[in-house]
């Protein structure tokens, strides 16, 4: 049965950063013919990035993706490389294409244009892109090779199978698939039903990384010849995989075929597949979450960053993520205490800086609080202290941590998790400061689950216990507690994700025997935050549904579903 040696690359490439692109494409094909491989195959679009979005405007942008594309080529050799590109059609320039470049020998031999164009969730790719339709072939070390582009092996008797029945004896498939949880499973679903129908293998070759919201996974794949999984690179790590896979037999070709490389005559021994173990669920998130803030911090030129720390366990798993992904060296935690805060919430803040082994300060914020209060008392008036004297302690704390990042070149995360982001139970322009909000994808919930498996994996208790059991408190009044403004959240994270990320509306869940009160007060705070939830922060996208591109809702929004709407 045929063979080819072929590198799955998985890298970490930067949307825009052409020249990096490329020097971690050709470091990683160094290795590919440092191993005498036949083929390396590269994520989707990794030449200029994804999503790219509206750089693709830019003629210069294009034209220079194509010039460290060709600066690729030229350092390919016997070796075979399979890399994604943006191209524009130079009789109608309106017309840009999403494609796969095949090079060898120092050059360019071909390319392959991406024909399903995915547009929804995350995807805008129809604002783009214009759907190619040829189902060229290349002969790669004598293999024939089919090439696909993401979107084209999720297609149901589309692109791979023409590529299949036209003679393919591999279909090797680039793609930039975006992580949210579950989809290794979706993945692993998807390759069995395209096998069943094409019977033929398949190299799955995913980017990892953080870009903005989206974070990639990896974990790319090689399906044998018999349907099976033989191959698995890690998830969350940029990685080079290499071995040797079997083909198919030789099929009547009735597609182009367009030769690329022949194999010398010579032996050489067999690698054989690995296959890496999948992360378990929590370990999965929490690796996502940690790729995707640090991608987000150090892309963007920074190295150090700082949040407040409040002694509660949305500020407490901020900080653990923060250690694992700059190290203890590089994050700042700070606490701000007034004096509705509570002793043990700047006991429990100190021991958790101390487990982590970061760098806390204190900056009491009682005396800004007051001569705030002092300036504004005659604008204000004497009025019962309310919501607004409240907001002011969480605005004067995000003041504190804007002027510490800009005199140390620090970048500021926030720490509202998505319960909080969904009832805009946060204050603008306060909780809300930063540039990052690193559990924004995050049920409350999910955060408790998360911190317990945390010091789990460590051994020993990093979180302190009292942050995991004590009530949750934004400590702005005496005695505040977040159960006394919300339901408690093993009710209210139910019915957010209901109303969220399966888009239901509260008439949905009235119907279904939801209380009616609670469900038109809490279905009323999702929609009346969509405002706040604009001017936030972005964070890292962990559901198939998180605020940002996946979830678009108008501001000015009076639907609220069912006959009263």
């Amino acid at each position: 049965m045929p063979t080819l040696r072929i590198a799955l690359c998985q890298i970490d490439i930067i949307v825009g950063a052409l020249d990096h692109n490329a020097d971690l494409i050709i470091e990683a094909l160094t290795q590919a013919e440092a191993a005498d491989c036949d083929l390396a195959v590269f994520g989707e679009l990794s030449i200029c990035g994804y999503p790219p979005e509206d750089l693709l405007y830019k003629p210069r942008f294009i034209a220079d993706n194509k010039a460290a594309l060709a600066r690729v080529a030229a350092a390919t050799g016997n070796c075979a490389v399979i890399v994604g590109y943006a191209d524009r059609d130079p009789e109608n320039p309106e017309l840009i294409y999403n494609r796969a470049a095949i090079c060898a020998g120092g050059e360019v031999k071909g390319s392959f244009t991406k024909q399903a164009l995915p547009n929804y969730n995350v995807f805008d790719e129809k604002r783009y892109f214009t759907p190619g339709s040829d189902f060229p072939l290349w002969s790669i070390a004598g293999v024939n090779v089919g090439v696909a582009i993401c979107e084209d092996l999720w297609i149901a008797d589309g692109p791979c199978k023409a590529l299949a029945d036209g003679g393919a004896q591999i279909i090797v498939n680039i793609n930039a698939s975006p992580y949210h949880k579950d989809k290794v499973e979706e993945r692993d679903a998807m390759l069995d039903d395209r096998f069943a129908e094409c019977a033929t293998p398949i190299a799955y070759v995913n980017l990892v990384g953080g870009q903005d919201e989206l974070v990639f996974d990896g974990a790319s794949v090689v399906v044998d010849v018999n349907g099976e999984i033989i191959a698995r690179a890690g998830q969350f790590v940029e990685q080079v995989q290499i071995a040797d896979f079997a083909v198919t037999d030789r099929k009547p070709v009735t597609l182009p075929l367009t030769e690329v490389t022949n194999r010398a005559s010579q032996s050489r021994a067999g690698l054989p597949p690995v296959l890496e173990p999948l992360l378990d669920p929590l370990e999965e998130i929490w690796a996502a979450l940690v790729l995707g803030v640090k991608d987000y911090v150090n892309n963007n030129g920074f190295t150090e960053v700082c949040f407040g720390l409040s002694g509660g366990i949305d500020s407490a798993i901020t900080a653990c993520l923060a250690a694992d992904a700059f190290g203890p060296e590089n994050v700042h935690a700070v606490m701000m205490p007034s004096r509705y805060s509570s002793n043990h919430s700047v006991s429990d803040s100190e021991k958790l800086v101390q487990n982590l082994g970061i760098d806390g300060r204190v900056v009491p914020i009682e005396a800004a609080h007051h001569g705030f209060m002092d300036m504004l008392t005659p604008s204000l008036g004497t009025e019962p202290w309310g919501l607004t004297e409240e907001n002011l302690q969480s605005r004067i704390r995000g003041v504190v941590l804007m002027a510490l990042a800009n005199k140390f070149g620090w970048l500021v995360l926030t720490t509202g998790n998505k319960s909080e982001t969904a009832v805009g139970y946060s204050t603008l322009y306060g909780d809300t400061a930063g540039a990052y909000a690193v559990i924004k994808d995050i049920w409350k919930l999910q955060v408790y689950e998360l911190s317990r498996d945390y010091n789990r994996r460590a051994g020993r208790e990093i979180i302190p216990e009292n942050i995991l059991t004590k009530a949750p408190s934004a400590e702005l009044r005496p005695d505040q507690r977040d159960d006394q403004s919300l339901p408690p959240y093993e009710e209210l994270d139910p019915m957010l994700i209901q109303l969220v990320e399966q888009n239901r509306t509260a008439h949905d869940l009235i119907e279904a025997g939801g209380d009616e009160a609670v469900v038109r007060r809490i279905a009323r705070l999702v929609d009346i935050a969509e405002f706040k939830r604009q001017q936030s922060p972005l964070g890292t996208r962990i559901s198939k549904r998180a605020f940002g591109k996946d979830r678009r809702m108008p501001i000015t929004n009076l639907y609220r579903g069912g006959s009263s709407s």
